[in-house]
Parts: C-alpha cells; sequence; structure tokens
C-alpha cells in the first residue's frame, strides 16, 4: 500500500480494530480525524513512514486498549493531557520515532498500562514521579532519550513490573533503594547515564534478577556482598564505573567468592573496576559464556584450568598485568569466537591458539604482549573463515607471513606491525577481497610488495628495508 492516510477513515463511527501497520509507503501525517472512532480498541500504525505529531484529539480515544505508533517519523511534543481518559490502555508502544517534550504527565492516568515503550525518541525532562500509579505496568523501556533528573523513588511501587530499561540516558542520582521492591523484576538496565552513589545493598532481595546492567556510570563503593544471593542472576555489567575497594575479602585481592553463588551466570563484566590479583579458580566451575576483565590490575600466570571454561565465547582480559605462557589447555576452549589478551605481558608461542584442529574465532587482539616464535607453521587457517580481526601488533614473532592468511575471506582487519617477521608478503593475504586495514610495518620483510587493489598508505610498509614498490619507492631494476 502507498499514499497518505485519509481523514474519511474518521467516519468508520463503529470501527473497533485499525490495522494498517507495516506499509513502507505509507506517508503523510496521522489524521486527526481518527479521533472521531469512539469504540476503537486498537490501533496499529507500526513501520510505516508517517510523520508530524500524534494528534492532541486522540485523547478522545476512550477506548483504546492498543495504540502501537512505532517505527515511524512521528515528530514534536505529546501533549501533557492526551492520555487523560484512556484508562484502558494496555500497550503503548511508540519507539524509533521523533517524540520530543517531556512526558506527558497525564500517563498516571494509565491505571491498565502493561507495556510502556518510548526508546529511541528524543524525549527530555525527568521521568514523572507519579508513574509508581502504573500498578499494572511489566514492561517499561525509556532507553535512548535525553531524560534527566533522578529515577524518582516511587518505581519501587510498580509491583508487577518484569523489564525495568531507562539505559542511554542523562539520569543523575543515586540508584533508589526503592527497587528492591519490586519482586518480580528479571531485568534491569540502568548503563550509560550519569548515576551516582553506592550499588544499594538491598537490590540483593530481587531474587528474581535475571540480567542486571548497571555499566558505563559514575557509581562508586564496592559491589555489595548481597548479590550473591541473586542466584538467577544471567548477566552481571558493571563495568566502566567509579568502583572502589578492589572487590577484595582476602589478601589476594581476588574476586569476591559469593560470585561463585550465582550459577546461572552466563555474561561476568567488571572491565575498569580496580581489580587486583590472580584469576580464582571457582571461574571454572561456573559456566560462563562471556568474561570481561579488561583494564584492571589483574596479575600472575593464566592457569591451566582456563581450559576447563569450555562454554566461553567471549573473554577478554585485555590491559592487566598477566605473565606467563598461554597453556596448553587453552586448546579445549572450542566455543571461543571473541579473544582480547593485549596489553600484558604474555609469551611464549601461540600453538595452544593457532594450533588447534578446529576453529571458530571471529576476533583475535593478542598486541602488545611477548609472544615469540614463528607462525609460519599454521595449518588450519582454513578453519577461521569468519575471522573479522587479527592483531599480532607489537610482539616479537618472527618467521615468514603464512600464505594460508589468504584463506580468510573474512578477515577486515590484519595488524602485524612491529615484530620480526621476515621474507615477501604473500599476494593472497594483501589481496583479501574485505580487507579495509593491513599493516605490516616495521618488520623485516623483503621483496617486491605485490599488486593489490585495496589502498593501503605507505606507512602501512614502513621501515622495513627490504621492502619496495607501490606504495613504497619503485623496485630497482638491475
Amino acid at each position: 500500500m502507498r499514499g497518505t492516510l485519509s481523514p474519511s477513515l474518521g467516519k468508520l463511527k463503529f470501527l473497533r480494530s485499525l490495522d494498517l501497520s507495516n506499509h513502507k509507503n505509507l506517508e503523510g501525517t496521522v489524521p486527526s480525524e481518527l479521533s472521531k472512532l469512539s469504540h476503537l480498541t486498537t490501533l496499529y500504525l507500526y513501520f510505516n513512514n508517517l510523520k508530524g505529531s500524534i494528534p492532541v484529539s486522540f485523547q478522545n480515544l476512550r477506548k483504546i486498549k492498543i495504540l502501537h505508533l512505532f517505527e515511524n517519523h512521528l515528530s514534536g511534543k505529546v501533549d501533557t493531557n492526551i492520555f487523560q481518559h484512556m484508562s484502558s490502555l494496555t500497550e503503548l508502544v511508540v519507539y524509533n520515532n521523533r517524540l520530543s517534550g517531556r512526558i506527558p504527565s497525564s500517563i498516571d492516568k494509565l491505571v491498565s498500562l502493561k507495556n510502556l515503550d518510548f526508546r529511541q525518541n528524543n524525549f527530555t525532562g525527568r521521568i514523572p514521579s507519579t508513574i509508581g500509579s502504573l500498578k499494572n505496568l511489566v514492561y517499561l523501556d525509556l532507553t535512548d532519550n535525553q531524560i534527566s533528573g533522578s529515577i524518582p523513588t516511587s518505581i519501587g511501587e510498580l509491583s508487577k513490573l518484569v523489564y525495568l530499561w531507562v539505559s542511554q540516558n542523562s539520569l543523575s542520582g543515586s540508584i533508589p533503594s526503592s527497587i528492591s521492591k519490586l519482586s518480580f523484576l528479571e531485568l534491569c538496565s540502568l548503563r550509560y547515564n550519569n548515576l551516582t552513589g553506592s550499588i544499594p545493598a538491598s537490590i540483593g532481595t530481587n531474587t528474581a534478577l535475571q540480567y542486571l546492567i548497571l555499566d558505563n556510570n559514575m557509581l562508586t563503593g564496592k559491589l555489595p556482598k548481597s548479590l550473591g544471593n541473586l542466584t538467577n542472576l544471567v548477566f552481571l555489567v558493571a563495568q566502566n564505573n567509579r568502583l572502589t575497594g578492589r572487590f577484595r575479602l582476602n589478601y589476594l585481592g581476588k574476586l569476591p567468592s559469593w560470585i561463585s553463588k550465582m550459577i546461572n551466570l552466563q555474561e561476568l563484566k567488571l572491565a575498569r573496576t580496580g581489580l587486583i590479583g590472580e584469576l580464582p579458580q571457582w571461574l571454572s566451575s561456573m559456566g560462563l559464556n562471556r568474561l570481561d576483565l579488561s583494564s584492571n590490575m589483574l596479575a600472575g600466570a593464566l592457569p591451566a584450568w582456563i581450559g576447563k571454561m569450555r562454554s566461553l565465547s567471549s573473554l577478554n582480559i585485555s590491559n592487566n598485568g598477566f605473565h606467563s605462557d598461554l597453556p596448553m589447555e587453552f586448546k579445549n576452549l572450542w566455543y571461543l569466537e571473541k579473544l582480547d589478551l593485549h596489553s600484558n605481558n604474555f609469551t611464549g608461542g601461540l600453538s595452544s591458539i593457532f594450533g588447534r584442529k578446529w576453529f571458530s574465532f571471529m576476533f583475535i587482539d593478542l598486541s602488545y604482549n611477548n609472544f615469540f616464535g614463528h607462525i609460519d607453521n599454521i595449518e588450519n587457517l582454513g578453519g577461521m573463515d569468519v575471522l573479522g580481526t587479527l592483531d599480532l601488533s607489537n610482539n616479537h614473532l618472527g618467521g615468514s607471513i603464512p600464505k594460508s592468511l589468504g584463506n580468510l575471506d573474512s578477515l577486515r582487519i590484519l595488524k602485524l606491525e612491529k615484530n620480526r617477521f621476515t621474507g615477501s608478503i604473500p599476494s593472497g593475504v594483501i589481496n583479501l577481497e574485505k580487507i579495509v586495514k593491513f599493516d605490516v610495518s616495521y618488520n623485516k620483510l623483503t621483496g617486491k610488495i605485490p599488486p593489490h587493489k585495496a589502498r593501503f598508505h605507505a606507512s602501512s610498509f614502513q621501515a622495513n628495508s627490504g621492502l619496495c614498490g607501490s606504495p613504497l619507492s619503485p623496485c630497482k631494476t638491475a
């Protein structure tokens, strides 16, 4: 369907349901005449190209139960009284538009509301303190707006709330302890705000919680020990805050052992949280899928028991102080897709990574370590055909650049600079179809740079005294 919404639709006085959703060519504004449909209970206009504001006259839709206007180009302020008489409304979904202004104060009249989704708009101002009136609310999503001020304590009155999303706003102040009253809460995402203060210990009573996402705020203090009561927790993400106390319960400064009580935990992200000490062995029995402890002060050897963490798909312990060879048990991490060990003091060879018979890697960053040895004996790289980034820069690796790297059809970034590679550049490697970043500078490479389609700056080849050809100086002829 293409065209615009006809004002004549308002003449269908006894219409109860109107579904004109998912017509990409349906344009124009929402006609105010739709407010004449006094018997209307459901209105679906989502996934269109509708513009303009939500008509003020929509306040006359007193029997409306479901209002879906998401994925359009609606803009402007929403009238403060628009919800005054919509006490039957159960679903209000307007995400991914361009609506602005404050959240209407009349929202407290939506006493039957179960689903409120305002994400990805331009709403400003505060979360109304009267939001606690929405006693039937199950899903609340205000993500990706410009909402400021504090989270009102009345949020704790939403006794049926299961999902709370207020991420990517400008919220400030502390996390209200009243959140602990939300006994059905399964997901709490407060990430990317300006929240301060400590994480309330009372949140440990929210035993239904499965996802606690608090990263990228300005939270201080310690992770409360009471979080150990959240045995249903699947994700715990608290990185990029100003947490202190180094989480230490003993002189070794290890991660607190109460985290091990979270038997369902799949994702643990505590980057930049001041962790010190060595990795505790209880991590090996947790069944984690994703572990991010980057940018801390962890140290010591990478233990052999890391090979028991066979559910890991992502491991990031970069920017710490680890110093050891990679244990051969590393080969047992069959499901590992993302590996980031950059900026440590790891040493030894890379056979425990590249010597496996089967690969699933999509991202590997081993840069800024002390790895050494040849990698020209890699035979199984064909199994890494989904690898997009391979960064081995700033190590002490030598030997020739493996021709088998040319089999990595998905490779976009290859960084081998500041090593001790010798020999020539394989033509199949520099001509990978998707390659956009290629750097072999500061090695000991020789010969003519193979003709290549992609444009690489001369700096990508510099400090190889034996290299010549475009984009470097032409090779000398005999």
